[in-house]
């Protein structure tokens, strides 16, 4: 899987929102290699995007089709200042449930410092965090240059995600988000998509 990360600052996300659902109607059926979207805006108006395409030279070729061009140029130009793109093959991703059905999506950015004790740790224990977290049902995590890193977390809804980040994890899940912590840069950067938009290729 290759993931294309899209972010920057808009004055009104509700016109972005128009612009993607265009793309939905007009553009996707004739994609190549699109799999699925997920974004959204926060309420202190910055934007974020994970399009998620089969293989990145299906998303080049995607990028390259006139239409394409066109309904970007239009769209851009929502957005406060230049849009930051973050292109990755290094995509792990966890489905326990329906992304699409997700009620709230927290997308987080930061930096590690061992990026492969990381995606190691994020592939263990899948069966115990579904029954200690059932309100999660997928994550995504896109790995960038430098240990940079963004995941999309999928909840049922806000309201349960909170419950769950109060419930005392187990020994064994303790531990393992101990080694994660220890692992960060600095702090991470949260994106909490309170009305996420989710479209996928049907």
């Amino acid at each position: 899987m290759f993931v294309q990360v899209i972010q920057g600052q808009v004055a009104d996300a509700g016109k972005l929102k128009a612009a993607l659902d265009r793309w939905i109607q007009e553009l996707a059926p004739g994609s190549i290699g699109w799999l699925g979207t997920t974004a959204g805006g926060t309420e202190d108006g910055r934007f974020i995007e994970l399009a998620r395409f089969e293989s990145e030279d299906a998303a080049r070729r995607n990028s390259n089709r006139p239409e394409q061009d066109q309904w970007w140029a239009e769209t851009s130009k929502l957005f406060i200042g230049e849009a930051t793109f973050k292109d990755s093959s290094d995509v792990t991703v966890d489905v326990t449930g329906d992304p699409d059905a997700a009620g709230f999506v927290q997308v987080i950015q930061g930096r590690g410092s061992d990026p492969d004790r990381a995606r190691e740790l994020l592939g263990q224990g899948s069966s115990e965090w579904a029954a200690f977290r059932p309100e999660i049902l997928a994550t995504v995590a896109v790995g960038h240059e430098g240990g940079a890193y963004t995941m999309a977390v999928y909840f049922t809804s806000e309201a349960e995600a909170r419950e769950g980040e109060r419930k005392e994890p187990p020994p064994e899940l303790q531990a393992q988000m101990d080694e994660l912590a220890a692992l960060s840069i600095g702090e991470p950067e949260f994106f909490d998509l309170k009305r996420p938009w989710l479209y996928s290729r049907r």
